[in-house]
Order: C-alpha cells, then sequence, then structure tokens
C-alpha cells in the first residue's frame, strides 16, 4: 500500500496577471512524493477547485481523487431516504477540479474560474490542512468567520512581509 504524503506547511504566492503562482517548498515536496513524472523528471500534476464550503481552493495530487470519491460515495449512501434518494449536491460541492501541471519551481497557472471564485488576485496564501491544500485570498480568508486565528496571523504575517498590511 502506498503510504501518502500529508500536506504541512503553508506560504505565500504572487499571482501574476496570467494567474501563474508557485506553491510553496514544504507543500511542493509532498506533492511531488505523492504523485513523481513517470518519466522520473521534476514536476507533476496539481488539481485545483472550488472548496466545498469557503471562498477559497483546494488543490491536491491526481492519486487523493479516488480517496475523495470513496469518502463521498460513503456520504451518499449514508444520507440516503428511505426511497432511495440521495442528495445530489454532496458530490456537485466537491467534485470541481481541473488538473493542471506544475513545473520543478512549482510553478502553475492556476485556472481562470476557480481563481475567480476565490477572489485571488495578486497573491495567493496556500494552506495544508494534511488531505489537501488551501488556497486563499488573504483578505478573504482573514474575514472568513470560524477561521482559527492562528491560520488568520499567518496570513496577516506573510503578507506584512510583502509590504501589505491587512
Amino acid at each position: 500500500m502506498l503510504v501518502r504524503g500529508r500536506y504541512q506547511g503553508d506560504g505565500i504566492g504572487l499571482v501574476d496577471d496570467k494567474g501563474r503562482v508557485a506553491i510553496p517548498s514544504a507543500l511542493r515536496t509532498t506533492l511531488s512524493a505523492n504523485a513523481p513524472k513517470a518519466n522520473g523528471k521534476d514536476g507533476g500534476t496539481i488539481i485545483i477547485g472550488a472548496h466545498q464550503k469557503n471562498r477559497c481552493l483546494v488543490a491536491y495530487d491526481p492519486g487523493y481523487v479516488d480517496i475523495l470519491a470513496e469518502r463521498l460515495d460513503r456520504r451518499e449512501s449514508e444520507n440516503t431516504s428511505a426511497n432511495g434518494e440521495y442528495d445530489y449536491n454532496i458530490k456537485r460541492a466537491a467534485a470541481s477540479g481541473e488538473a493542471v501541471p506544475f513545473d520543478g519551481s512549482g510553478r502553475f497557472i492556476m485556472p481562470a474560474f476557480p481563481r475567480f471564485y476565490a477572489g485571488i488576485k495578486g497573491h495567493a496564501f496556500f494552506y495544508g490542512v494534511l488531505d489537501y491544500i488551501e488556497i486563499w485570498d488573504p483578505a478573504t480568508l482573514i474575514a472568513t468567520d470560524g477561521m482559527p486565528p492562528v491560520v488568520k496571523e499567518m496570513a496577516r504575517f506573510y503578507m506584512a512581509e510583502k509590504g501589505v498590511e491587512l
């Protein structure tokens, strides 16, 4: 059985006008280990989609798709009514995602709709949450109710390092 690396780490990335951004090193290392390129070269594939609850993005390696599908199948079966009907929104909310390549330095082009959905413009805050990576517009993260204070302070810290106060 393949032992998957867990996504831990955080950082800020500058997003250019075409949506190019680099995955922070600690997260990129895990991503590359979870989905090595068949030809042994650096880089790989990252899947980017809308978060099922918050106004941010989720990112993960292709191997996580089967794990996610299994979890969603289980949720559907646990939420099936007596007549066999289930909540079709269970998978709709969690199934968005677009596979995009990243290079050896972790640079990739963030797809346009997910970037629009999350309100990501000049900066993207990356935060590893073990199974996947969340990508936030820093100001949106800080304004989101229910976010742990330490995560909000991380975003403030990285933005202050860039000379931007939030």
